[in-house]
């Protein structure tokens, strides 16, 4: 975190991966995000887009071996990033929940900035590769688990109704987006809870 501001950077280097974020969670929704995967890159920059957040996220994976390195160590670098912007939390809603729609899916979430990791997954959106390089829909899971887990949040995810699996990832990320949106709203003075921390 710098000064008091919410932004903060994160890079993540292994051998199977190369991660760069930079994240305002008070920014415009201005995102940049290339990670050799055009369709997750589409997914990602929802969360910046529709959170309300200034976002940029560049990573190189192990591609030629498959998509999930790079798919898992980003949703790792993503709630680091999440986690040191928000530092310790004072002020926020630190609850959200909605349904959204996108056409025929309808996806329900609702997350809790809690300092503890968990992830409620029940989403079934098919395996057809979607994108090129194919990018498997299943891994959208393997994201959300590594998400929650480093920014220390409890994530539910829902499926009510969707047929396409575009459409129903789309919801998806949409919706977690809206739902940060709302829960890193500050509204008070102190850290909501009554351990005094989060």
């Amino acid at each position: 975190m710098t000064g008091s501001t919410r932004r903060a950077t994160v890079s993540r280097h292994t051998k199977e991966t190369a991660i760069d974020i930079d994240l305002d969670v008070d920014g415009s929704g201005a995102v940049v995000v290339a990670t050799g995967l055009p369709f997750f890159d589409h997914m990602v920059a929802q969360l910046g887009k529709h959170g309300g957040f200034d976002l940029t996220v560049t990573a190189k994976g192990d591609l030629d071996v498959d998509a999930h390195h790079t798919v898992e160590d980003v949703g790792i670098a993503l709630g680091q990033v999440l986690a040191q912007a928000l530092g310790d939390k004072a002020g926020i809603r630190r609850f959200a929940s909605m349904s959204l729609p996108l056409d025929e899916a309808l996806v329900e979430v609702a997350l809790d900035l809690s300092g503890r990791s968990f992830l409620h997954y029940e989403v079934e959106p098919g395996r057809e590769p979607l994108g090129t390089p194919p990018f498997d829909p299943q891994l959208a899971e393997e994201f959300w688990r590594a998400f929650a887990t480093a920014a220390a949040i409890t994530l539910h995810l829902r499926l009510r109704s969707g047929k396409n699996p575009h459409h129903i990832l789309e919801a998806s990320f949409k919706g977690v987006a809206r739902c940060l949106r709302d829960a890193v709203c500050i509204e008070g003075g102190g850290v909501p809870s009554t351990k005094g921390t989060l």
